[in-house]
């Protein structure tokens, strides 16, 4: 296999059970790699059973803990799924055939289907008629975004990007990434045909909670790669708390700032709907 699997997790050894189990019934079983953030539960001993790696983490690092997954994988390409999501039985292999066509392919967004009935995720649709259309040589039309539970990436690339920020904990992380991959000259593409599975765990956070928290860091996103103009505009858009929780992030968000490419930044502009 030239694909690792990488989880991030957090108290959901059961959940996780399962997971681990469909994703070791693929044939060849790719190598499997689950970050522990600082779970209280028996996670460890559930990853132990099944046979995949385990690395533990002394404090929860949010989404940034698939960074050290992908950092201990050692092939050429990394899937995520998430501990209530995995991959369907060919969607490895045809992911690397694709991978080894196309040498600027950073990260296939695969089609996400949801509970058993297999409902494709909302999602699907807008990247499968992005407005963004299909890049020249490219396998699949071009997304400025993604899932992380179905999304498989260069290492490479994601490395090169410094993968998923720390900064935003969680909420909205796959956009930034998104965003850096297409700045460096990687082509991000849906592709139909590469398919994951996610059945959403009951164990999930609030509602109001993940809703403040990406608008949070959608803001934060604004601030670090967006035009002064779009950050003016997203500051007056954003919830007061969200708000707040943005501001005190605000030196880390000064210290980084870079903006897009303008091709990039077009694109954004695109999607949204903006001039």
């Amino acid at each position: 296999m030239k694909t690792t699997v990488v989880i991030a997790t957090r108290n959901r050894a059961d959940e996780l059970a399962r997971t681990l189990g469909e994703l070791s019934e693929l044939h060849p079983r790719p190598p499997i790699i689950v970050v522990d953030n600082a779970s209280t539960d028996h996670t460890a001993d559930v990853v132990h059973a099944a046979g995949a790696r385990l690395l533990s983490l002394p404090r929860n690092l949010g989404a940034a803990a698939r960074n050290i997954g992908v950092a201990a994988a050692r092939t050429p390409y990394v899937a995520f799924s998430d501990d209530d999501s995995w991959w369907a039985p060919d969607a490895l292999a045809k992911a690397e055939l694709l991978f080894d066509r196309h040498a600027r392919l950073g990260l296939i967004a695969g089609k996400t289907l949801v509970g058993p009935e297999n409902r494709p995720d909302p999602v699907v649709e807008l990247m499968a008629r992005s407005p963004l259309g299909r890049d020249e040589g490219s396998p699949g039309p071009a997304v400025l975004g993604f899932l992380a539970c179905s999304a498989i990436v260069r290492a490479r690339a994601f490395a090169n990007c410094g993968g998923f920020d720390p900064l935003l904990h969680f909420g909205a992380e796959e956009k930034l990434l998104s965003y850096d991959l297409a700045a460096a000259g990687w082509q991000l593409c849906y592709i139909e045909e590469v398919v994951a599975h996610h059945h959403p765990s009951p164990s999930r956070m609030r509602a109001s909670r993940r809703r403040r928290l990406e608008a949070r860091n959608n803001l934060l996103i604004t601030w670090l790669r967006r035009t002064p103009r779009q950050c003016l505009a997203a500051v007056a858009a954003t919830p007061p708390r969200a708000l707040a929780g943005a501001a005190r992030r605000l030196p880390a968000v000064l210290r980084r700032r870079q903006r897009l490419p303008r091709a990039v930044e077009a694109r954004v502009r695109l999607l949204e709907g903006t001039p």
